[in-house]
């Protein structure tokens, strides 16, 4: 069964929003943990424990991944206390 049409322009005006948003992005490094990695991103991105230990599989797989989406000024921040915690990041405008 196909999506009705006003369900396709909602999701692709979603995508292109997300697509144009900045984003925090978490790489794959020798020295991080799983655990050290999954706390990061609970205490400081406000994921839950079930997403940050997806996001956490994904950097390990892929070598990174999206962890956090908004604006420059709410997302630097964030950005800084994970390099804090010696996580290799960066922010993707």
């Amino acid at each position: 069964m196909s999506k009705p049409i006003w369900k396709e322009e909602e999701d692709t005006l979603l995508k292109e929003k997300t697509e144009n948003t900045p984003a925090i992005i978490v790489m794959n490094d020798d020295h991080n943990t799983f655990d050290h990695v999954i706390e990061c991103l609970q205490k400081y991105c406000g994921h839950e424990e079930h997403q940050a230990g997806q996001c956490a599989l994904i950097i390990h797989t892929k070598g990174q991944c999206d962890v956090k989406r908004g604006d420059y000024d709410t997302l630097k921040p964030i950005y800084e206390a994970l390099l804090d915690q010696k996580l290799s990041a960066k922010i993707e405008i």
